[in-house]
């Protein structure tokens, strides 16, 4: 298989299963992707600035401001004054926010779980623990 057919496939199969991970949780009827990646970036960075969020999801300051403003009234999270600029304002996660961000990993874990158990041999199984490295290989190198 050519390199151009191996992305096409590669592509093709990743986004399936990511389409098939989003259905299976909570989340998915409650937020956007770009709410989903706005937790995502929170979860991972602690605390932000609306701004960065904003860049980090690709969309303007207003959308993202809107996104917090929702979220916010969830619970979800929470606002921090700088201590050095009190104009500035950090985003962060509520306790509550990052309980539901790990109730959606439990249950996207248990779905694959399911999904691994009852669809793949034992070959398949251990295939799929050899094409790990080289899938987190291909997540983890830089635009080229």
């Amino acid at each position: 298989m050519e390199a151009k057919e191996l992305a096409s496939s590669l592509r093709l199969a990743i986004s399936a299963l990511h389409k098939g991970l989003r259905k299976q949780t909570q989340a998915a009827s409650t937020y956007s992707m770009t709410e989903i990646e706005t937790i995502g970036h929170l979860m991972h960075n602690g605390s932000l600035l609306p701004t960065e969020l904003a860049s980090l999801t690709r969309i303007k300051t207003q959308s993202m401001s809107q996104i917090l403003k929702k979220m916010e009234a969830q619970d979800i999270i929470k606002r921090t004054p700088s201590k050095e600029d009190k104009r500035k304002v950090y985003i962060s996660l509520t306790a509550s926010g990052k309980k539901k961000v790990e109730e959606t990993r439990y249950e996207k874990d248990e779905w694959l779980t399911t999904i691994i158990e009852k669809s793949l041999s034992a070959n398949e199984k251990e295939l799929l623990v050899k094409a790990l490295s080289v899938l987190n290989k291909l997540s983890q190198t830089n635009k080229i």
